[in-house]
């Protein structure tokens, strides 16, 4: 018998099932399935379950996508199917300013305009009330929305300074779990403290916690300091060198290492440790056959974001998607433009590389450190005195501008398939996919 699926969409992108007519589906994809030709030994990621403190999820686990890339829909959308999703703290202000119409951008520049002429950015320190008010009401506004079995989480990054590191990165924790978040992944950085900064807190043994790392070392510093609190993470995301943005490697060794031996190697020291912590790998998983793969090695579930990026949920502008398929894998690149110091995977047509922006610290300033320094502003001052009527600016870019702009077309390494998974239109565009299309996709689908 011939079934046309409807409603929940079981499409995989090279899927099992065999296309037998010439046929568009509601998709717009030439997709039709015999059933009996459906191989009955073949595992899909919806056979298995994620449970973290007692509660069942879809293995499916959305990465938190700055700036906005993540949006409150797209999370909504996640937790509406199952799984978990995420919002991100990249630029938690002015992502605020976008969704519930506040003014902290334009108050803080308001603020600082008198010294921007200064090299240092040690004035333009943030509010910490406000900081921690626009993380709450942003996270408020969006779990007072949340339906369905799934959860939200929020991407907490260690890396976002903010003039203030451990204040700054208090204020936007506490502000999380004042909200009524389900739950908070911390990313970018060790997090040895941060643990201890939110240890007072009502739902410091309540929240899912957990912690974003790419090596067993790093787990194992990090185990050793919420040990004292005797509090574990709830899980553990472990994030591969195939990643999209900002990557936990080396810019000249990132290629020498492998998610699927790291997954090992942490979950090894769990063991050894006596330790059961769902372990969750992230990064170059393309397909739902790529996610059983890893689970039947010992994951509890996967965390994806590359395929989400051009979802209509997504934040990134029409133009940005469109180009996310139109990439070649030569278009991929791994560089340093970030100020920040990590390596970061991106699209080499990202309108933020090459760019002269003035440094916008003032109204931003994310990435300034304890001492109010940035590498772009050293950057572009260079750049001004070679070049003062034609600024380029080539070795770094304004990350916070830009990314607010979706100027930084940060992606995965396997961005280059994303065609596969679309059909071409009669005006040369791919139709843009929602996030339930990609998330049945994951968990149906059977072929890599």
């Amino acid at each position: 018998m011939i079934k046309q699926f409807f409603g929940k969409l079981r499409l995989s992108v090279s899927s099992v099932c065999i296309p037998l007519q010439a046929a568009s589906d509601p998709m717009g994809r030439k997709l039709y399935y015999d059933e009996t030709l459906i191989q009955p030994a073949m595992k899909k990621l919806d056979d298995y379950r994620l449970l973290i403190d007692s509660k069942e999820y879809a293995p499916i686990m959305i990465g938190g996508m700055g700036v906005d890339i993540s949006t409150p829909e797209m999370a909504l959308e996640g937790a509406r199917l199952g799984g978990i999703a995420h919002l991100s703290d990249a630029l938690i202000c002015a992502v605020s300013d976008r969704y519930l119409k506040t003014n902290y951008v334009k108050d803080r520049f308001a603020k600082n305009k008198a010294s921007a002429h200064l090299s240092n950015k040690s004035f333009a320190q943030f509010d910490l009330q406000e900081v921690a008010e626009a993380t709450r009401n942003l996270v408020s506004s969006t779990m007072e929305k949340k339906k369905g079995p799934g959860d939200i989480f929020i991407n907490l990054m260690e890396k976002l300074t903010m003039n203030n590191p451990r204040e700054t990165l208090h204020a936007r924790l506490i502000g999380a779990l004042d909200g009524g978040i389900d739950g908070i992944s911390l990313g970018a950085g060790l997090h040895l403290s941060s643990f201890d900064l939110i240890k007072d807190h009502p739902r410091f043994r309540d929240a899912k916690l957990g912690i974003i790392v790419s090596s067993q070392r790093a787990l194992k510093l990090f185990l050793k300091r919420t040990a004292r609190l005797k509090r574990n993470p709830d899980f553990i995301v472990v994030e591969g060198p195939l990643a999209g943005g900002h990557l936990g490697f080396g810019l000249d060794d990132w290629f020498n290492y492998d998610l699927k031996t790291i997954t090992q190697e942490v979950m090894e020291l769990l063991k050894k440790e006596s330790l059961s912590i769902p372990v969750i790998p992230a990064g170059g998983i393309f397909t739902g056959s790529d996610a059983v793969e890893l689970i039947e090695a010992g994951a509890s579930a996967v965390q994806v974001a590359t395929r989400f990026t051009i979802t209509k949920e997504s934040g990134l502008p029409e133009k940005a998607k469109q180009a996310y398929f139109e990439a070649k894998e030569e278009d991929i690149v791994v560089n340093l433009v970030s100020p920040t110091g990590y390596p970061m995977r991106m699209l080499a047509q990202s309108p933020c590389i090459g760019a002269g922006i003035k440094p916008n610290c003032e109204s931003m300033g994310y990435i300034l450190d304890r001492e109010g320094n940035c590498s772009y502003i050293e950057a572009y001052q260079q750049a001004k005195e070679l070049q003062p009527d034609n600024i380029s600016v080539k070795e770094k870019t304004c990350l916070c501008t830009q990314m607010r702009a979706y100027r930084t077309w940060t992606c995965g390494h396997s961005t280059s398939r994303l065609k596969e998974t679309s059909q071409r239109m009669d005006d040369g565009t791919f139709r843009i996919l929602t996030t339930e299309e990609v998330f049945n996709d994951y968990l149906y689908g059977t072929n890599k």
